[in-house]
């Protein structure tokens, strides 16, 4: 557990540095919450037309709250802004990465919204496909396929496989030949530029999982590979991701430029012309006032110009691209409403205390505080308050002292027990890493709009924990 930033002992009479004091702190605070939230009259917020009273009566807390018609938005908003930028090029299409957050409705939406749709296992491409999404709009990812999930995947005549190494290839190969289809792969490639907020660094990230080195010289060889295995694989193209929470286009430009070069090699050495690129996503979202993301439309301005300019010095056709978002388009779309129990003020020592408010989830439900000291922010959801604000720490209810769900943020001094406040931008890596830790079962996710609420992942109950349990 990280040590508070001025020191030890010092608790909540004093925030960190990047946490301002509220002029008011009742106010939602711009960029963290999806379009369709307020406050109501009553003071309690609202989420597509409903209160997270009326809300919390119906299913129960901690539950996710989903804004459909600000999910749905975020994503025709990349569409559209990739598009526009990429028209005068050779075009672009954007793929929903699952991972952020998957379910059948989310994958029915994100067809009806005109975007593709990037799997990485098994149990995400079954989602995809009861969901009755389009297959040749799938990607498949992931470093360790099975065979079962490659056969599969050609089974239902997905539209790429994104192969990770040089085994894969074999691999993909030999099932493609025993189902007598010729398999669309994409090479996922390493450039060793390794995008995260502000800041890339081009050396010492070949060391990972994922993808095949292109300065190694792995990549070169992997598409040669795949083009001696014309008859059982067709080369799509290459696909780089460098990172998440990307705030600018800064690595994107080195990436390009190392992709493209080797799109230049293979053209050279084995006459070939690779025409489709996919650069990933991790576009960066505001989880509280320390971040300040870019726009899809700036963004998508800023990468055509590299791609045009990087093709242009390497006499080089513009290459089709795609793009994966996931947690720009569900992050900020949804909010998790939790009821507080325990208030807890501990004296540390002369004048120094902090104040701990225990909610009904946690870890479990939302791991990436513990998991990658993520920094969230929170807001007293089911009235206002006219107390002076205090710096607090939200924790959950597991047996582990790490169990943190926003670490330092105001709330008003008088917050009690029977409270319902909500984390904003919770609808990416939250749900989908969510665990029963402490046997708690998962909360329930529901869509709300224009004042209807849908359950989209019912609550978990102990009959469901117990039903596995074979003892």
């Amino acid at each position: 557990m990280r040590a508070h930033e001025a020191g030890a002992l010092h608790g909540n009479d004093a925030a960190p540095t990047w946490l301002p004091y509220p002029q008011d702190v009742n106010a939602l605070l711009e960029g963290l919450w999806s379009d369709t939230t307020r406050r109501g009259d009553d003071g309690a917020l609202i989420t597509g037309g409903m209160s997270v009273h009326d809300i919390a009566r119906q299913v129960g807390t901690p539950v996710f709250v989903v804004d459909e018609l600000d999910f749905r938005t975020r994503a025709a908003r990349f569409r559209e802004a990739f598009g526009r930028a990429f028209a005068d090029l050779s075009g672009a299409d954007v793929y929903y990465a699952g991972k952020a957050f998957l379910s059948t409705a989310v994958a029915r939406w994100m067809e009806e919204e005109g975007l593709g749709l990037d799997v990485c296992t098994g149990g995400e491409l079954a989602v995809a496909l009861r969901a009755g999404f389009p297959t040749e709009r799938i990607a498949m990812h992931g470093n360790n396929k099975s065979v079962s999930e490659i056969r599969r995947a050609l089974e239902a005549g997905v539209g790429r496989i994104v192969v990770d190494s040089l085994d894969e290839i074999d691999l993909v190969a030999s099932i493609a030949t025993e189902l007598g289809v010729r398999a669309p792969v994409m090479l996922r490639v390493t450039t060793g530029v390794e995008a995260h907020t502000h800041e890339f660094i081009a050396t010492a990230h070949e060391d990972q999982k994922f993808g095949i080195s292109v300065t190694a010289g792995d990549a070169f060889e992997a598409v040669r590979r795949v083009l001696d295995r014309s008859g059982q694989l067709e080369l799509i193209g290459l696909h780089s991701h460098i990172g998440s929470q990307i705030f600018d286009v800064g690595g994107f430009d080195v990436a390009a430029r190392r992709v493209l070069g080797l799109v230049a090699e293979v053209r050279d050495q084995l006459g070939h012309t690779i025409t489709a690129l996919d650069l990933g996503g991790g576009f960066g979202v505001m989880y509280n006032s320390q971040h300040s993301p870019s726009t899809p439309e700036r963004l998508a301005a800023g990468i055509a110009h590299i791609i045009a300019q990087q093709c242009a010095a390497l006499e080089l056709p513009i290459p089709h691209c795609s793009f994966e978002p996931g947690r720009a388009i569900a992050g900020p779309s949804t909010h998790t409403v939790y009821s507080v129990g325990t208030v807890k003020d501990v004296h540390l020592g002369g004048p120094h205390h902090r104040v701990y408010v225990s909610v009904d989830g946690g870890m479990s439900d939302n791991v990436r505080t513990a998991l990658y000291d993520a920094d969230y922010s929170c807001l007293l959801a089911g009235r206002t308050s006219e107390a002076a604000p205090e710096v607090v720490r939200v924790v959950g209810k597991h047996c582990e002292s790490g169990d943190i769900v926003v670490k330092d943020e105001y709330l008003p001094a008088d917050v009690e027990r029977g409270d319902l406040i909500s984390v904003p931008v919770t609808g990416a890596y939250c749900y989908s890493l969510a665990s029963n830790y402490n046997h708690v079962p998962r909360p329930a996710v529901v869509s709300v709009r224009s004042g209807e609420l849908t359950v989209m992942m019912r609550r978990e109950t102990e009959e469901d924990l117990l039903g596995l349990d074979m003892g």
